[in-house]
This record gives C-alpha cells, sequence and structure tokens, in this order.
C-alpha cells in the first residue's frame, strides 16, 4: 500500500480545509468512475488541481482516501434526511417520504450506489474500520423507530416492525433496480429508466413499504 507522509508542497493561496474539500470531491469522481482498484492518485491530484504529494500528506494512503470518501458521500445522505424533518408529519406521511426521498436520491447522485458498489467488492473492509458511519446512521434508524413507535400507538401501524431491516428494505428497493438497470432492462426487454418506468418503480415501492407498516 503506497503511502507518503510529507509537508505539503506549496499550498499559498489556499487552506487545508479547502484543499482536503478540493482533494474530497475529485477522489469521489475518480473511485466512482474506476473503483477503488482501478482509480489512480495521479488523476485525482490532476481533477483537483494539486500535487500528489499533498494528497498523500492530507490522507496518507488511496485506501484511507477511500474511506474518506465513503464518509462524506453517507454524511451526505445522512444531512439530507435530516433536513426531512420526519418526527413532524403524521406517521404514514413520513414512511412514504422517506421512500419517495431515498429513491430521488439515488436516482440524483448515481456516484453513491457505484461507490457502494465498490465497498462491497472489498468487503466493506474501509467501513469496518471507521467509527463515524456508524454514529451517522444511528440518527435516521432512531428516528424512524420513534415514527413506527408513534404509528403503532396511534393504531395506525402494526407492532414488531424493526426499524433496521425497514430501512434496508426502503434502500433495496431502489438501490437493485437501480444499480442492475442495465441488466434488468435487457432481461425483461424494456427501458426501465424512462420517466414512466421511474413513476411506476416509486409507486410500487411506497405500495410495498406502506402496505407493510399500515394496520389491517
Amino acid at each position: 500500500m503506497e503511502s507518503i507522509k510529507t509537508e505539503p508542497l506549496d499550498t499559498r493561496g489556499r487552506d487545508a480545509e479547502r484543499s482536503q474539500a478540493e482533494i474530497l470531491q475529485a477522489a469521489r469522481e475518480e473511485f466512482a468512475s474506476h473503483g477503488l482498484a482501478g482509480a489512480r492518485v495521479d488523476r485525482i491530484a490532476e481533477r483537483a488541481g494539486l500535487n500528489k504529494r499533498l494528497i498523500y500528506y492530507y490522507f496518507n494512503s488511496k485506501d484511507d482516501l477511500f474511506l474518506a470518501v465513503l464518509e462524506s458521500v453517507y454524511a451526505d445522505i445522512r444531512a439530507a434526511e435530516q433536513r426531512l424533518h420526519l418526527l413532524d408529519m403524521e406517521p404514514a406521511q413520513a414512511v412514504r417520504r422517506l421512500t419517495e426521498f431515498t429513491w430521488q436520491y439515488y436516482l440524483e447522485h448515481p456516484e453513491f450506489i457505484t461507490l457502494l458498489n465498490s465497498a462491497n467488492l472489498h468487503q466493506a473492509r474501509h467501513l469496518q474500520r471507521s467509527s463515524r458511519v456508524r454514529e451517522m446512521n444511528s440518527p435516521v434508524i432512531q428516528t424512524l423507530g420513534d415514527v413506527l413507535e408513534r404509528g403503532r400507538k396511534t393504531g395506525v401501524f402494526r407492532g414488531g416492525v424493526d426499524p433496521v431491516q425497514l430501512y434496508i428494505s426502503i434502500a433495496g428497493l431502489a438501490y437493485f433496480y437501480l444499480s442492475n438497470n442495465h441488466t434488468l432492462s435487457a432481461i425483461f426487454g424494456r427501458d426501465l429508466m424512462t420517466p414512466k418506468a421511474h413513476a411506476e418503480r416509486l409507486s410500487h415501492m411506497c405500495d410495498v413499504i406502506l402496505g407493510y407498516v399500515l394496520r389491517d
């Protein structure tokens, strides 16, 4: 594993926070395009307009930089989820909104899917050493758990719904469809990425998720 720790070469006109943000953005694009194995630090440096040694100074190694990118994309989606203010909604509306949001977020951020594909290809060995990711995931699960409990108490939702399992189902219904759209379109002979197909998929997702949590 290549690792170089040295003083920054020339940071005149740049502050550390700006430089790191530019590196992370460039690395996000590089890893999303080429995966961890195919990504090159030289190209990341070129994208960021920085000397390669400065990247190693801030992030130590390509593996550490990949982890930083994963943490940043998780931070982005968790921040966006918090802005939904799900606890201010009625329970059924909150679950529907989270389902709609997840679908739309994945559509608008295809790099999130490709980065997770790459992380899974390497058996999540980077994320396993990150406490930040686990801490970031806790609030959305807590919020969803509170929504489910409120719905149960008011008689809207059935009991016994695990918020972790429900969140995985919401994410999985969107993730599998989008990450496998090429093969699915070929197999079924349908273009699954048209606006009409997107609308049908989201409607199906909401029906499946709400059909599971709502009481008969």
